[in-house]
């Protein structure tokens, strides 16, 4: 049976105590209230079978409701009615402080290598991206590779090094998470979970990590539509997590004589107009090769992201995976320097921002 939900929002100033009663009435009625509270307003998302439910019925329980909506769309807590057109945020804990991501905070920028290769690289590489104004460092300690024989990465001994690295610069951690039997051991280490684009659609992983608290930063598929990685995130918040970030990789289209995917700028408007989850773009991938990288950087603060992930490495010609594509530190310090106009201009980069 699909999940059916609706939205009672409450007028402003409504008293706590009646927001309890309501809680408790609709709770008798089998359905389960989750309160989100709003700037202005709190709304109660209504959990349940609430198919033959009249939604003037629901109003007439308190002189306090200000309407009740149902939502259509076949994602439910990550569509943007679920919070009454409000946009959420995903609020990290770092060891330099809490950074923010969401459409009403400055713009995060998150770098490093593909894969951490050894303790010092991966250092070295975390003191030169904070140095030029970035807030966590990327590194994949699990690798999934087209080819078997390719580099995958140096698994849980990768973890090791990315916490010594965190240590070192300040900066939090993201990295990839490729099995459900590695989830606790990930998260154990990392500040934002990662699923990557060809797990967006294991559905187990996405239960995992949903079951878990630790952010999830959720990649599009190469070959997905947005719907698909809209209902790929509903996975995560029906299995409990609510902390979110989508991020728009490019997807295979079919030119890739000069590019490595497509990357589809167009989502973040799309994006914007059906949920409330941040935003994130990867223009590492989403072209494949570093001279691209900047231009598409640029375009994606213009066009409204939350976030930024850049591939660093502090040789790209010798990286065991995703060279190409890859900035050495003085092109990642030049990227920010440039990203710092562009972000400024339109009123998303943090003066607290390092790039200089």
């Amino acid at each position: 049976m699909e999940l059916l939900i609706m939205i009672v929002v409450m007028k402003v100033g409504s008293p706590e105590q009646e927001i309890e009663r309501i809680e408790a009435e609709l709770q008798d009625w089998g359905l389960t209230p989750e309160k989100i509270v709003g700037k202005h307003k709190i709304v109660m998302g209504l959990v349940g079978d609430t198919a033959s439910l009249d939604p003037l019925q629901l109003q007439d329980i308190s002189p306090w409701i200000e309407s009740v909506l149902r939502v259509e769309k076949p994602y439910k807590k990550t569509s943007l009615e679920y919070r009454n057109g409000e946009y959420s945020s995903v609020v990290v804990p770092t060891p330099s402080g809490d950074v923010a991501f969401g459409a009403n905070h400055p713009v995060v920028v998150i770098a490093g290598p593909c894969s951490v290769e050894n303790e010092s690289m991966i250092i070295e590489t975390a003191k030169a991206v904070k140095a030029a104004g970035a807030s966590f460092l990327r590194g994949g300690a699990f690798k999934p590779r087209t080819s078997p024989y390719s580099f995958q990465g140096h698994g849980e001994s990768a973890l090791e090094l990315l916490a010594a690295a965190r240590d070192a610069s300040g900066l939090g951690i993201i990295t990839e998470v490729m099995d459900t039997a590695d989830v606790d051991k990930v998260s154990e280490f990392a500040d934002i979970v990662q699923v990557g684009a060809r797990n967006m659609q294991n559905f187990a992983l996405l239960k995992k990590v949903g079951a878990q608290d630790k952010p999830v930063f959720l990649k599009r598929g190469m070959s997905a539509t947005i719907d698909d990685l809209l209902m790929a995130s509903e996975y995560i918040l029906a299995a409990g997590n609510s902390k979110v970030i989508l991020c728009e990789r490019g997807i295979r289209t079919f030119d890739r004589k000069y590019v490595r995917n497509t990357l589809d700028l167009a989502i973040i408007p799309v994006l914007r107009s059906l949920t409330h989850l941040p935003i994130a773009i990867d223009p590492s991938h989403g072209t494949g090769i570093a001279k691209f990288v900047p231009p598409m950087a640029k375009a994606a603060i213009a066009a409204g992201a939350d976030s930024l992930m850049i591939e660093v490495h502090p040789n790209p010609a010798k990286a065991l995976s995703d060279g190409p594509q890859s900035q050495t530190f003085e092109g990642f310090k030049n990227i920010m320097q440039e990203l710092s106009v562009i972000g400024k201009a339109v009123g998303r980069w943090s003066e607290s921002t390092v790039s200089v």
